[in-house]
């Protein structure tokens, strides 16, 4: 027994040296090994070996563990860790949602996590339907992938429900907005006659609305107005008239205007808060999240 019992640490310390000696690896195997590891970490109740520092390399080490996750039906165990590793990036999360918003959220709905996905849900509501193509491919642009694989029907069915309802949102405010008018000192809706200087105003402020809400439409205010309406006084009555309008104007819009996103939109390069170029006004509810 003695005998068998050396022999067999013997065999075993000699393999142990023969593995030592021989080349590494190729890298390509490398992350599969990591990912496998990091698998078994996380169903051992030990936290994965993710990257802290870099978000790309987490967010690309994050997709490939999900994806081996749910070859063994393990996103549930999984998918917890990926969105506390993910969520401790704080707004460098958000930030590189701004920029991949289809990538995450297939991992924010295979990690079922309900920021990611809300997150990227608003951006891509947003953008629609510019990131449809980057949900059913692996291509992104700036070398993150879509994620390898689709999203259901059921996702897609939810953004485009929510395009629908921010669609009529718009509608109803440029309906709103087109109809906002001033009134006269007697209460009446003003008009050339006995309010010309705020008819103008409200003509110039739906002359804008026109430009910026349809395809290009030749200005009609090009021609040269009467030299009275250049006065001092006139000029501070019309800009008072002008500031009137568009207060007016930002309470419609405010529905439109208020930001949703854990993202602070003054964190942007630009600082004023515009910089996405679309809106992200868009409510996530909790029956909205498809695995609630």
């Amino acid at each position: 027994m003695a005998n068998l019992t050396l022999g067999h640490h013997g065999a075993y310390s000699q393999s142990t040296a023969q593995l030592a000696q021989q080349p590494s690896s190729p890298t390509a195997d490398l992350p599969l090994i990591r990912d496998y590891d990091n698998l078994f970490r996380i169903f051992y109740n030990f936290s994965p070996n993710l990257s802290t520092t870099n978000i790309a390399s987490a967010y690309s080490e994050c997709k490939a563990l999900l994806s081996i996750a749910d070859m063994y039906d393990a996103l549930p165990v999984v998918g917890p860790r990926i969105d506390h590793h993910l969520l401790r990036f704080g707004s460098r999360l958000f930030k590189q949602i701004a920029k991949y918003p289809p990538s995450y959220l297939k991992l924010g709905y295979l990690a079922r996590s309900r920021i990611i996905f809300s997150e990227a849900l608003i951006h891509v509501v947003g953008q629609w339907p510019m990131a449809y193509p980057y949900l059913q491919t692996n291509d992104l642009p700036g070398g993150e992938g879509g994620g390898g694989y689709e999203v259901p029907q059921s996702v897609i069915d939810l953004i485009e429900d929510k395009v629908d309802e921010l669609d009529e949102l718009k509608a109803k405010v440029e309906a709103k907005l087109f109809r906002l008018t001033l009134s006269s000192s007697r209460g009446e809706r003003v008009n050339p006659a006995n309010d010309y200087l705020s008819w103008l105003a409200m003509s110039l402020f739906r002359q804008w609305l026109a430009e910026n809400t349809t395809p290009e439409v030749r200005g009609i205010l090009k021609n040269s107005p009467t030299t009275t309406l250049y006065s001092r006084e006139t000029l501070k009555r019309f800009e008072r008239r002008m500031d009137q309008v568009k207060n007016l104007a930002r309470d419609l819009v405010k529905p439109l205007t208020r930001n949703c996103l854990e993202l602070d939109l003054r964190l942007l390069a630009d600082g004023e808060g515009g910089g996405l170029g679309y809106l992200t006004c868009v409510r996530v509810e909790d029956e909205d999240i498809p695995w609630i």
